[in-house]
């Protein structure tokens, strides 16, 4: 397959995700009933993002500097996460456009939306269904990307360690507050932080205001967002952490939907945000960049002198196709080894 091949197919994927299609909102529904965290409406989020880089010019200008013409029989095998819905297509899509084999081990939390667009793919494509496999266990790989926690990095090191790699790890995202957001700039951030109830990598866990901040402002932005308590697993999260903040006395602010409370680690429990001060811009620059190995993007609406990847609020769930994960760029690794 050519590399004006593999671009074509998948922009008729696009074409698909766009499309309306009733099957959609069958595999939404279906997805749904598999893993309540997937609701619908994050579904079709999570397609409509997919669908959005999944454009003829988009991938033509992300794959522009790399040759990947004619196939490679090497194969890449490919452990997902399934913190949120799709999360690791974009994994399947590098490989994919490389040229390789891909071997896929779905995550337990969501083999039917992945399952349901490499079919798709290869009814687009027949010549696709030979380069695709999907698996319970690896086997017969020569590259390896593995996506999980802290605790499953070592686990995936003394397995897979022997091959080229990428393993990724836990990761989280921070935003920052000058005190001077409007309403619509707030109602933006509340994307970062509630959809997909907080649960990515890219979903913003800690809020970093300047000193004197008062929550209440920031609460008033984001009451659009007071549905997300009538989910019963988030509103379980968000009792279970209220409760313990109550019962030991930790301070806390409360909008009946999020609880805010100072703390200086990043990775904050579901239904909370950990709040932490500034008093200058150099203090808190120099604070991210100590964080860096820890963050996968800074949620700002001002350009910052660091290392992180920065997005405008409303943005972080929205990568584009060089968003690469953990900031290790997938297809330089992917041409390395070709």
């Amino acid at each position: 397959m050519t590399k004006k091949k593999r671009i074509n197919s998948f922009t008729r994927l696009g074409d698909y995700l766009r499309s309306g299609d009733p099957a959609l909102q069958h595999i939404a529904e279906t997805a749904y009933n598999h893993n309540p965290w997937f609701t619908p409406a994050d579904v079709h989020r999570a397609l409509a993002a997919t669908a959005h880089n999944l454009s003829n010019d988009r991938l033509q200008d992300w794959l522009a500097p790399y040759p990947f013409d004619g196939d490679t029989d090497m194969t890449v095998g490919l452990v997902l996460a399934g913190n949120i819905p799709l999360v690791g297509f974009h994994d399947i899509l590098c490989v994919l456009c490389a040229g390789y084999n891909v071997q896929v081990k779905t995550a337990a939390a969501d083999p039917i939306l992945t399952f349901h667009l490499l079919t798709k793919l290869r009814e687009i494509d027949p010549d696709f269904t030979a380069k695709i496999s999907v698996t319970d266990r690896l086997a017969n790989f020569d590259l390896v990307i593995a996506t999980g926690s802290d605790n499953s990095s070592r686990y995936f090191s003394y397995y897979f360690g022997d091959k080229p790699h990428i393993i990724r790890k836990n990761r989280n995202s921070v935003a920052i507050l000058t005190g001077t957001e409007t309403n619509e700039e707030l109602q933006l951030l509340g994307h970062d932080i509630f959809d997909y109830f907080g649960l990515g990598c890219r979903n913003v866990s800690k809020l970093f205001v300047p000193q004197g901040f008062d929550p209440a402002d920031f609460f008033q932005g984001i009451t659009g967002f007071a549905d997300i308590i009538n989910h019963h697993k988030y509103a379980n999260n968000y009792d279970y952490n209220k409760s313990i903040y109550l019962i030991n006395g930790d301070e806390h602010f409360d909008n009946g939907f999020l609880l805010l409370k100072p703390d200086e680690r990043i990775a904050s429990p579901l239904g909370v945000v950990y709040l932490e001060t500034y008093a200058t811009g150099s203090e808190l620059t120099e604070r991210l960049e100590g964080l860096a190995p820890q963050l996968q993007c800074v949620v700002s609406k001002g350009q910052l002198p660091i290392a992180t990847p920065v997005v405008q609020f409303g943005q972080s769930q929205q990568p584009a196709l060089d968003d690469y994960a953990d900031g290790v760029n997938t297809l330089d690794f992917l041409a390395a080894h070709r």
